[in-house]
């Protein structure tokens, strides 16, 4: 049978949102519905690869995600323009190095902008007059130490340190947000300018506003910060409510 074809001129959209390359961790089970939550309504596109990662959660585990990460940041739309790569994981990026991650995601994206959750704190630190922190964690030992070397390189002074002392991803995912909303009240932030909830896999982004009202102090979280920098470096700088301080600031 002889069938004509009949051919059109394909009309394409004309793109105007921005495009958020999101490297979650293999294991984390949050930080992808919190990018998620906050950006579903904003002119922006997030799109999210995985590298993995192997528990549990220890300094050797971390430092071997360095060399998978050129690999999976050129995968989000290859060849395609991203305006920003957010890293989401902190400790990874506290035991890699912060410029080593960077300089992998800009092998594959060369124009991108690089962020990552501790990046991104102290750049909030900064612009919200943070020099103070209490901090919580839910990590071991090994990889607190890690966190606290950090940020005092940054002359960021941390006067506590509350941890969970867990391993497992899974684990940190599974942590009652309620559970850390009721003993922020017993944390050790008096002396402190604000408090630091590290880790994307706990589930805190919905509760950070009410641990502000809490403690009386802002409150940053990895997912938070990484979120906010993200966001903010596509272009968008109207007030966010309803995730703390710092993303209802323009």
């Amino acid at each position: 049978m002889n069938i004509r074809i009949k051919h059109f001129k394909t009309k394409f959209i004309n793109r105007t949102f921005a495009r958020i390359g999101l490297i979650a961790l293999s294991t984390d089970q949050t930080i992808e519905k919190d990018f998620n939550t906050v950006c579903k309504n904003l002119p922006i596109e997030v799109f999210v690869n995985r590298i993995h990662n192997k528990n549990p959660l220890t300094v050797d585990n971390l430092i071997k995600m360095k060399n998978d990460l050129q690999l999976v940041t050129s995968e989000i739309l290859p060849n395609e323009k991203i305006n920003t790569i957010a890293y989401g994981c902190t400790s990874g990026t506290i035991v890699i190095g912060e410029d080593e991650v960077k300089e992998k995601v800009l092998q594959a994206k060369p124009s991108c902008y690089v962020t990552t959750p501790v990046t991104s704190a102290i750049k909030a630190f900064k612009i919200m007059n943070i020099k103070k922190i209490a901090l919580l964690t839910p990590y071991p030992e090994e990889v607190n130490k890690t966190i606290l070397r950090y940020f005092t390189k940054k002359n960021i002074e941390v006067i506590s340190l509350a941890s969970l002392n867990l391993n497992l991803d899974s684990e940190f995912a599974n942590v009652d947000p309620n559970y850390i909303l009721n003993i922020s009240s017993k944390l050790e932030t008096k002396n402190a300018d604000a408090l630091f909830i590290s880790c994307t896999a706990l589930k805190v982004l919905n509760y950070i506003d009410k641990i502000e009202k809490i403690i009386k102090k802002p409150v940053f979280s990895s997912n938070q910060t990484l979120i906010w920098d993200s966001v903010r470096s596509c272009g968008y700088s109207l007030p966010i409510t309803g995730y703390g301080a710092l993303l209802n600031q323009k």
